[in-house]
């Protein structure tokens, strides 16, 4: 997923963007974390004519229906893996018939990605492009799920557990103030995240080439270690999405913004999931 985390989707510079355009004239606009927001945007009647609001039940309710379209597609991508093929076995070594992803999961997987990353772009698209990621991400993700479940029998069931806990114990940490998205945290978390971004970009362009990052998928205290660093900030992201729903539910942006900062929630816990996926087979491997 950290093809489009290069840095938070839910930024304080996209809840700036949208909401001076929307309230063209305002000034200074909307704040930022770690500042104090306007009251009189927070509660009270609108002015005659204004623009609907966004709220956190609105982003809750978009985020829900988001993920029962990503559950919808991921089962049928599921059942769509039914071919068998030679492959080394991860756990033994030796060459054996499993599971093997279907070649046509990168159509989903491309149009998953052209879709987040137009919808990245485009905040006003959100309400038809984030369910349309969903449905296509969704696809490719069962399927991916599938083949890492044919030879590591229960590991989604444990992934999908660990990421809902991960979820979570992040809204009750957050909730209970005992972490505070502040700027400093928000700037940490945002250079870590492009910071994988560039890892994994980099062996993107390597694995064309015939070659890998070795580090990065061999079942060693190395790659282990890696992959829990990647979860622990994919983890924190949702720290940003909690505090941008928040604040930006108060501040008043435009509706629209809701089914935006459900898109980046469901963008970080798919991220968050594929990453623990990860992890479980190197651990399986070990």
């Amino acid at each position: 997923m950290a093809f489009m985390r290069g840095s938070p989707v839910l930024t304080d510079q996209k809840f700036q963007e949208q909401t001076n355009e929307a309230r063209t004239g305002d000034a200074g606009g909307a704040g930022s974390f770690g500042r104090q927001y306007d009251p009189a945007l927070a509660g009270g009647p609108q002015p005659a004519g204004s623009f609907a609001v966004m709220t956190v039940g609105g982003s809750v309710t978009a985020t829900l229906v988001l993920l029962v379209l990503l559950l919808g597609s991921a089962a049928f991508g599921w059942t769509q893996v039914v071919q068998v093929e030679p492959i080394l076995s991860p756990t033994t070594g030796e060459v054996v018939n499993g599971p093997g992803l279907p070649g046509w999961v990168i159509v989903p997987l491309l149009l998953g990605i052209g879709l987040g990353l137009l919808t990245a772009f485009k905040p006003k698209l959100a309400r038809i492009t984030a369910p349309l990621y969903a449905l296509a991400y969704g696809v490719a993700i069962g399927a991916i799920s599938a083949v890492y479940n044919g030879w590591y029998d229960g590991i989604v069931t444990q992934a999908v557990f660990a990421t809902l806990a991960i979820f979570a114990t992040m809204l009750f940490l957050y909730v209970t103030r005992i972490i505070k998205v502040t700027n400093k945290y928000v700037m940490v978390v945002t250079a870590a995240t492009m910071g994988i971004f560039v890892m994994y970009a980099l062996a993107f362009v390597m694995s064309l080439f015939g070659a890998e990052l070795t580090f990065l998928n061999t079942p060693s205290p190395l790659s282990i270690g890696i992959s829990v660093v990647i979860i622990i900030v994919a983890s924190l992201n949702l720290g940003i999405d909690f505090a941008f729903i928040e604040k930006a539910s108060a501040a008043g942006v435009p509706k629209y913004m809701e089914w935006y900062a459900a898109f980046g929630v469901v963008t970080t816990l798919v991220w968050i999931y594929l990453e623990v996926l990860r992890l479980l087979s190197l651990l399986n491997r070990n």
